[in-house]
């Protein structure tokens, strides 16, 4: 039994040691940086140990905007592209001819490079000088008056963030709800159906239930991937996300080490450590839910 027990600890050996030096030890060296005040990179040194790294970032206006930012794309964008998903999942669900094509088809966004999708979703928005936007121009039609997307109001940079947020995650979302619908057994149909059983009733009692581990999987994911946002807004904003007023958590984090303002590992590891907090939570909350509303058959 000893001898089986060290042979699995032994195949394991690498997965531990890769997990160790890529992932446990850089999380540990950021929570070291998060309080060493004026770290200096160059010369390894800084002149003390504390807080103020929490209380300059947590006090920081532009820190404040991206955590604003960041939980914005999060409560929209995670719930809506979700809903959608299990929307269209159903309605392929129910399609015979031509299932395969049309899941190709809703899945080709999420193998098209992001920052092209980006540029393309710029070019519909974006107001210039020599055209209004394929989408103002649609606006216009209607007898609406035209809106600058990318650098006009707040809402409406926000509204095309979450625009493009949901359309990158929805293909992901939509295989794999398709894939759990085709899962589950006939046979829950087949009694429901012998019964009489209202579709709403199907549904709500048979097939949410059955799919529920799926869902959970892409909610947190969801959850995950939102609050780590920041190449979807560079592809639609550029670069300086801060003059644009929609940086995000994790552009934040760049920004400190490498950006206009970059040169301070200290803040970053700081803002970075909140951002693992926050994340971390919000993960532990949807387990605690989960244990009730999620059936593993």
């Amino acid at each position: 039994m000893k001898n089986r027990s060290f042979k699995a600890w032994l195949y394991l050996l690498p997965a531990i040691l890769f997990l160790g030096a890529f992932m446990v030890y850089p999380l540990v060296d950021v929570f070291v940086y998060s309080f060493e005040e004026g770290y200096n990179s160059a010369s390894q040194s800084f002149f003390g140990t504390g807080l103020y790294n929490y209380s300059y970032v947590l006090r920081d206006s532009y820190f404040l905007q991206a955590l604003k930012n960041t939980f914005l794309l999060v409560v929209i964008t995670v719930p809506l592209s979700t809903g959608l998903a299990l929307l269209i999942s159903l309605a392929l669900n129910s399609i015979k001819k031509l299932r395969e094509l049309f899941q190709t088809i809703y899945f080709l966004p999420y193998v098209t490079n992001t920052l092209a999708v980006g540029l393309v979703f710029m070019i519909l928005f974006k107001k210039t000088a020599y055209t209004e936007g394929l989408v103002n121009l649609v606006i216009n039609f209607f007898g609406g008056s035209s809106i600058d997307f990318i650098d006009g109001p707040y809402w409406a940079k926000m509204f095309v963030l979450c625009f493009y947020t949901i359309w990158v995650v929805l293909p992901f979302k939509i295989l794999i709800l398709t894939s759990a619908l085709a899962s589950v057994r006939q046979d829950f149909y087949n009694a429901a159906r012998l019964d009489a059983t209202p579709k709403w009733r199907v549904f709500t009692r048979i097939t949410l239930p059955m799919i529920s581990p799926q869902l959970f999987y892409l909610i947190i994911t969801g959850f995950i991937g939102a609050f780590k946002a920041y190449s979807d807004a560079v592809a639609i904003f550029g670069t300086d996300l801060n003059a644009a007023g929609m940086n995000t958590i994790v552009g934040y984090v760049y920004d400190m080490l490498y950006g206009n303002s970059g040169g301070w590992p200290s803040y970053a590891s700081a803002a970075a450590i909140i951002l693992f907090a926050i994340v971390l939570t919000i993960t532990c909350i949807n387990l605690l839910v989960s244990r009730k509303h999620v059936y593993y058959v």
